[in-house]
């Protein structure tokens, strides 16, 4: 299976539409030009065509080539990105998922954060076996295995922003409140898979 990293090409269109939404289809286009990537790229449905692992490899340049836009403002842009993009997987879900959704949400307060993150890892096609979760005591460690975002990345600092947008996201909707959440561990630094703490207890 390759190098075994994949992603949904669905979800890749669903967060090229963020992006272009968020930042304009010509800035996109710039962010394009200037990395030397296919300006076709600011096209959300040329992802459709693609395949999973074409399409995780879109995932990753993408984002580099926004962190290097941007520098140290990217960071932001993405956290931002990855929020606005858990929004509109949701919004485009299934009728059964929203169902699934609604029954989180309908949860005692207490015990719906560990639901809200496995609805984000089935949206995001982490639930057969490319994402786990675990609870540390009174916290959580949401764990991606695959972690297409840092594919043939290296970096010093951890870079999975748009997936910790994703993470805080969905835990303000299942919440209603921030959480603290850090990427302890990162691929792109070495590691073997990419880590966030969610600090719940305090």
């Amino acid at each position: 299976m390759g190098n075994g990293v994949e992603f949904p090409p669905k979800i890749m269109r669903a967060f090229v539409e963020t992006l272009s939404a968020s930042l304009g289809h010509d800035t996109l286009s710039a962010v394009l030009d200037k990395a030397g990537l296919p300006v076709e790229w600011a096209n959300p449905a040329h992802f459709t065509a693609l395949d999973d692992a074409r399409a995780a490899q879109a995932y990753a340049k993408l984002q580099t080539a926004l962190r290097t836009y941007y520098g140290r403002g990217a960071r932001g842009i993405l956290l931002s990105i990855g929020g606005k993009l858990w929004e509109r997987l949701l919004n485009d879900a299934s009728i059964g998922f929203k169902a699934q959704a609604a029954i989180v949400r309908g949860l005692p307060a207490s015990l719906r954060r560990k639901p809200a993150l496995e609805l984000l890892m089935r949206l995001l096609n982490m639930d057969q076996g490319n994402g786990t979760i675990h609870t540390l005591d009174l916290d959580l460690l949401f764990v991606d295995h695959a972690s297409p975002s840092t594919l043939g990345q290296s970096d010093s600092v951890p870079i999975c922003f748009v997936t910790l947008g994703l993470i805080r996201e969905s835990l303000y909707w299942a919440m209603g409140h921030e959480h603290d959440i850090e990427e302890t561990s990162c691929r792109a630094l070495g590691a073997k898979e990419c880590e966030f703490k969610i600090t719940v207890g305090g």
